[in-house]
């Protein structure tokens, strides 16, 4: 049995116009309209014109895809799974740091 794994590496510090994260991420305009009003992502800049996203964005677009897609859930409610799982992540980084560190 052959396993294929495929990615994308993106340094943190690019940054992404609604444009570009959209078509790198397969998001449309509206749903990141919409999970920006929930919260989900907080672009530079005022308006979507303007945005910017960072570089970390395209992983939580695509976590935010799978729970709308896969999982139906609803904007609020994948900005909510969204920060819980940052939560875990947090936790789990702090857990394997050596103790006094």
């Amino acid at each position: 049995m052959t396993t294929y794994m495929e990615g994308q590496i993106v340094d943190e510090n690019v940054e992404f116009t609604l444009v570009e994260l959209c078509r790198v991420s397969g998001a449309s305009a509206e749903e990141m309209t919409l999970w920006v009003s929930e919260g989900v992502f907080e672009p530079a800049g005022e308006r979507p014109e303007e945005w910017r996203f960072s570089g970390v964005a395209l992983r939580r677009v695509r976590t935010a895809q799978r729970l709308a897609h896969d999982l139906e859930i609803n904007p609020p409610g994948i900005a909510l799974a969204l920060d819980l799982l940052d939560e875990i992540e947090a936790l789990r980084a702090r857990v394997k740091r050596p103790r006094g560190a």
